[in-house]
């Protein structure tokens, strides 16, 4: 069975079945879009609950690609990044050879943006000490530099409680203490953080990659489709091409 929708259809593959970010992203994606997704239960979130995810993502990407989809997306970026940037390039090749279909991770398509932006060295954030460790070697293997890079720490399930405010602050008090950064990286989807993109842009006068924000827009360009979205910051705002 194949399912359809006029502007195309996106299988997603989620680690957790925390609420927010993927009602967040139906939200701010063009009318026409279709999002089919699936979800794991990764409730701990430590290294070994990470590292043995992967046979569970592949068993729900084999589905989505029966199904039919113009696109699929495996969520979450400790899962994959842990195998760091070149064994993840080697795993979704070879899965997009077995399953016939695109698939992009998280961590593509965050270092995409990042590109497209023009951001070379960046000011992290991230909700643990495990993920920005994992995020940082990621990145410095993608060619990016990590000027600084502080977790806001707190228990896996509470992610999705941090303040937005919390995290602009945070966020803030890195760029002004470290200076050099021309980009700010805002980590993984589970915490409410879109509404302070647009605010940092302006006050700090860099772009920001948001995980939840570089969903839709790849989503956007890989399906050809255009819909400029303000309010969001410069990524869907612009649109830039994929590099």
């Amino acid at each position: 069975m194949a399912y359809t929708l006029w502007r195309g259809v996106v299988g997603m593959v989620k680690p957790t079945r925390r609420p927010g970010s993927l009602e967040e992203l139906i939200r701010i994606l063009p009318e026409g879009i279709g999002v089919v997704p699936l979800l794991l239960n990764v409730r701990q979130g430590n290294r070994q609950e990470f590292a043995s995810a992967i046979p569970h993502y592949e068993k729900y990407v084999s589905e989505l690609a029966e199904q039919g989809m113009d696109l699929i997306r495996v969520g979450g970026t400790p899962p994959f990044m842990l195998l760091g940037a070149k064994g993840e390039a080697e795993l979704i090749r070879k899965w997009e050879r077995t399953y016939k279909t695109p698939i992009r991770t998280d961590g593509q398509t965050h270092t995409a943006a990042m590109r497209a932006l023009g951001i070379k060295r960046f000011i992290g954030a991230s909700y643990s000490a495990l993920q920005n460790e994992i995020v940082i070697n990621y990145m410095t293997q993608s060619g990016f530099t990590c000027v600084s890079m502080e977790p806001i720490d707190v228990p896996f399930h509470e992610v999705g409680q941090i303040a937005p405010e919390r995290v602009y602050s945070h966020i803030k008090a890195l760029f002004r203490k470290h200076k050099g950064a021309d980009g700010i990286y805002i980590q993984g989807g589970g915490w409410r953080t879109g509404e302070i993109v647009e605010t940092l842009e302006q006050d700090l006068q860099v772009p920001v990659v948001h995980a939840t924000y570089c969903q839709s827009w790849e989503i956007q360009r890989r399906l050809s489709v255009r819909e400029p979205r303000q309010g969001c910051g410069r990524l869907l705002a612009e649109l830039p091409p994929l590099p």
